[in-house]
């Protein structure tokens, strides 16, 4: 149910609101399909009441992809904990990250378009661009620690190779062009076995 207009949010909690409903916009109507009306409307607010908190909708957007970026780096460091304590906890926390990548791109699809499509380049805001290189620090760390002696170059080809790698295979399977056939369990196992492979490639080239 929609909040009255009689009824107005207080300063911070309008902010909340407009996210929460631009959040929900997003994933129903995509990029194209989002503005700054809807969210308002569905906030329950004026469609001038956003300009409290976002004087434009890429100022929204921004604000809805350097939160999408921080889910990310948590899910990402979510699964890599999983692996504490095995025996091959570095390469284990690696092949988790790119785990909870993956997870975190096909549970919110849309969200995950915005981060990383051609309209996320013009929201260019320091929290985006801090929440964005939380995501690249990790790949950094996990690559670091896999191949700790290898040299500066290569951890940085290694680090790019990584998020290559896990960002390409589940845009492509998000964008239906692998995987149409597959079961979600086939999914998942194609999902490992390139993680794997990947692992395996960082292992080889750092020595």
């Amino acid at each position: 149910m929609e909040r009255s207009k009689t009824q107005p949010y207080h300063h911070g909690q309008l902010r909340e609101a407009l996210v929460t409903s631009g959040r929900a916009l997003l994933e129903e109507k995509g990029i194209r399909g989002f503005t700054l009306r809807e969210c308002a409307r569905r906030a329950g607010v004026s469609h001038a009441a956003p300009a409290y908190h976002f004087a434009s909708i890429d100022d929204l957007l921004a604000e809805l992809a350097a939160r999408g970026f921080d889910e990310l780096a948590a899910a990402m460091t979510a699964e890599a904990d999983r692996v504490k304590g095995a025996e091959d906890a570095a390469t284990g926390r690696l092949v988790g990250q790119g785990v909870g990548y993956m997870a975190f791109a096909a549970g919110n699809p849309a969200l995950f378009q915005l981060m990383s499509s051609r309209e996320a380049n013009r929201l260019d805001t320091p929290a985006l661009a801090a929440a964005a290189d939380k995501v690249r620090s990790l790949h950094a760390a996990a690559v670091e620690a896999v191949i700790p002696h290898a040299s500066g170059e290569i951890k940085q080809r290694m680090a790019d190779f990584v998020g290559a790698s896990v960002h390409g295979f589940i845009s492509l399977l998000l964008d239906g062009q692998i995987g149409g056939k597959d079961s979600s369990r086939a999914l998942k196992a194609r999902g490992l076995s390139l993680l794997s492979a990947m692992a395996e490639t960082v292992i080889r080239t750092g020595g």
